[in-house]
């Protein structure tokens, strides 16, 4: 996948930033008065490989003006070696705007993850394309690839209007565009046909997509696969023909990629991906992972794929590196990936946790 050589950015991420509080020690959340507060957003959970490993990535946000969370959010993003940029607004008032909380019950053994997202008066729900200097960030600045999630493009229509017009100036100016389909009902209900046009269209535009056969569905209105077993070889199997169904509605994109996930436990997973490559398919075999805190996984994977492509490797090596930084991302309080180094992910890729000194 050729990449724009001209570029400030290896990447760059529209979110809406926030934070997430978790009980400690792995309990639940009625029954805690001790919590963890972390910066978390998806989008910036795909930039984290990148930018942990040195390459430049920017994020496009906005803020509540003179919040002390906005203060941490900020010193948060720089501490992740990212830049960021977007107007600050006024709270307005105790009712007014904020950024969202998302409270985690990470689960622990045979008792299952519970997440409660709180997003009233989200701030990010504002995010409009007119306080945002494209030709600007895209023609001059410049970026290697865009990566978008449909959490963003469904939070608001300014916010869909916004991915929409990410999506358009990446193309005009050369840059590769990846999108998370990550469909989300509660943000639909209501918005299915004006979000479905969003979708298509950035979809259209897309040179890789990612999301599991839901999300194809529901997003993009692609046909199911036939119903099947529900075993990780069923789902290879019907990924690979939603995706060959996908491919003759988007010519155009190169990769397609989701995680194959059995939980046999809150701690012990059955970790594995796809991904589709032009005609090639590329299968990381399902395998044992050891699961800390499961949020995150996903973006993880994510970010090593696309940090893999902005390094110019083998799609062969794509998803191993995907496959590593979404199990590392899994053994973290943050929901996620902060590698060390290269050779860390790759030792996870091997097996090979023995001590190094």
């Amino acid at each position: 996948m050729e990449l724009r050589k001209d570029a400030s950015y290896a990447m760059l991420t529209p979110t809406s930033m926030g934070t997430r509080l978790t009980p400690a020690k792995g309990q639940p959340v009625h029954c805690s008065d001790n919590f963890l507060l972390t910066v978390t957003s998806a989008e910036t959970n795909v930039g984290n490989v990148s930018s942990y490993l040195g390459l430049p990535v920017k994020v496009l946000t906005t803020f509540v003006k003179g919040s002390p969370i906005t203060s941490i959010i900020k010193d948060n993003l720089s501490g992740r070696h990212m830049d960021y940029e977007g107007p600050e607004l006024e709270q307005g008032g105790p009712w007014g705007y904020r950024h969202q909380i998302n409270i985690t019950d990470s689960g622990y053994g045979s008792r299952g993850p519970r997440v409660y997202n709180d997003r009233a008066g989200e701030v990010g729900r504002t995010l409009n394309v007119k306080d945002f200097d494209l030709e600007r960030i895209f023609g001059e600045e410049g970026v290697k690839i865009v990566h978008m999630s449909g959490l963003i493009a469904a939070l608001s229509p300014e916010t869909g209007t916004f991915c929409l017009e990410i999506a358009r100036a990446a193309k005009k100016h050369g840059s590769r565009i990846s999108f998370d389909l990550n469909h989300r009902a509660s943000f639909w209900e209501g918005r299915e046909k004006e979000l479905h046009e969003i979708f298509k269209e950035i979809a259209s535009v897309s040179d890789i997509l990612v999301g599991n056969e839901e999300d194809f569905q529901l997003c993009l209105g692609i046909e199911g696969p036939e119903a099947g077993g529900k075993d990780l070889a069923s789902k290879i199997e019907g990924f690979k023909g939603m995706i060959n169904k996908t491919k003759e509605v988007y010519p155009d994109t190169a990769v397609f990629a989701t995680t194959l996930r059995e939980v046999i436990s809150t701690n012990l997973h059955i970790w594995g991906a796809i991904v589709s490559v032009g005609e090639k398919w590329h299968v990381a075999e399902p395998r044992e992972i050891y699961v800390l805190d499961r949020i995150g996984g996903g973006d993880g994977f994510v970010g090593g794929i696309l940090y893999a492509i902005l390094r110019e490797w083998e799609p062969e090596k794509w998803i191993q590196f995907g496959w590593a930084t979404g199990a590392l991302a899994t053994t973290l309080y943050t929901d996620y990936a902060q590698p060390a180094d290269e050779d860390q992910v790759w030792s996870i890729w091997q097996g090979n946790a023995r001590v190094q000194r």
